[in-house]
């Protein structure tokens, strides 16, 4: 498994091949996030409870598909605005969170 790191190279790199930064700006990647979330929920709307499991098994690479292009979309947009979300980062920010609560 790549961590985090090695992914957003390589969606760097796929997304550079193709020339596609030019239309990548914050705005469409946030959009673009929001469309595939859209399209995951497509797959749960006017489901009842009882019924979910069974469905997702017989649409899991769709659900994946969507899921993966959430990721792809959310790791793009965070490394464009140069965040870091790496395990590290969030648990040092959870930390700091929690001690100021306290």
């Amino acid at each position: 498994m790549l961590d985090i790191n090695e992914l957003i190279k390589k969606i760097r790199q796929f997304r550079d091949e193709r020339d596609w930064m030019q239309f990548h700006d914050h705005k469409n990647m946030a959009v673009s996030i929001i469309i595939e979330a859209a399209e995951l929920l497509e797959h749960f709307q006017w489901k009842e409870k009882e019924e979910i499991d069974e469905y997702v098994e017989q649409h899991r690479d769709e659900i994946e598909e969507e899921i993966a292009d959430i990721a792809i979309y959310l790791f793009e947009l965070a490394d464009n605005l140069k965040l870091d979300l790496t395990w590290e980062n969030s648990l040092r920010a959870a930390n700091e969170a929690k001690e100021e609560v306290t």
